[in-house]
């Protein structure tokens, strides 16, 4: 687990291994089921944590998609774009629109080039360097 991951998802915790503690049983591996249920809802539950960290600033658009957690692999650019304050549906609908993508296309499916394209569109251009002032404009200054 690399340390962006880390960052998005939290250290591991005790209750994430791949059984099930019954009372009064000794642990035994959980069904298949059963996991594919608990893995849905720490997935669910790390995509509102990255939202919620997203729409308060603590986390940009670009860090996210640039960690490779897998977490986010079947998520919607649209449903992370609008995470972002003053992002509704149809500015990221708009914004998609100018690369050409779909709001459907998964991150996992994105391919690097993409991915790269989306984080350069998201980060936010350097502010100008003042331009030195002509003849004219240092005249009427003074």
């Amino acid at each position: 687990m690399n340390a962006t991951a880390v960052m998005i998802r939290g250290p591991r915790q005790a209750g994430d291994s791949e059984t099930v503690a019954v009372p009064g049983r000794t642990q035994e591996p959980a069904p298949q089921h059963l996991r594919a249920l608990q893995r849905a809802n720490q997935i669910r539950l790390a995509r509102a944590e990255i939202k919620r960290r997203v729409a308060v600033g603590q986390l940009s658009v670009v860090d996210v998609l640039l960690s490779g957690a897998e977490e986010i692999e079947t998520m919607e650019i649209a449903e992370l774009l609008t995470s972002q304050r003053r992002w509704g549906h149809t500015r990221a609908r708009r914004f998609l629109a100018a690369i050409p993508m779909t709001e459907s296309k998964t991150i996992g499916s994105m391919t690097q080039r993409q991915l790269a394209t989306l984080a350069s569109m998201l980060t936010p251009a350097s502010p100008r360097a003042p331009r030195p002032l002509t003849e004219r404009a240092e005249q009427v200054a003074a």
